[in-house]
């Protein structure tokens, strides 16, 4: 990422460490239990916000350029 457009090594090492952390069994126990939201199973429902949410957080830091400022 030298001298591109885009986000940062910083911002991007920050995503996928929040992925690993957000895929990781103890945090997703949380969600594999008996009921339901909006008629769906709560596992899942977490899996896909999750992954959206991360898909979110780096479309947001790609159109913000990482922080930094190209003069343009």
């Amino acid at each position: 990422m030298t001298g591109g457009r885009g986000p940062g090594a910083r911002v991007l090492v920050a995503l996928c460490a929040a992925g690993f952390a957000l895929f990781n069994f103890p945090l997703l126990v949380v969600w594999d239990r008996p009921g339901t939201i909006l008629g769906l199973p709560p596992l899942p429902v977490a899996l896909f916000a999750i992954w959206a949410g991360l898909i979110a957080a780096l479309a947001l830091a790609s159109e913000r350029g990482g922080g930094r400022d190209d003069g343009e």
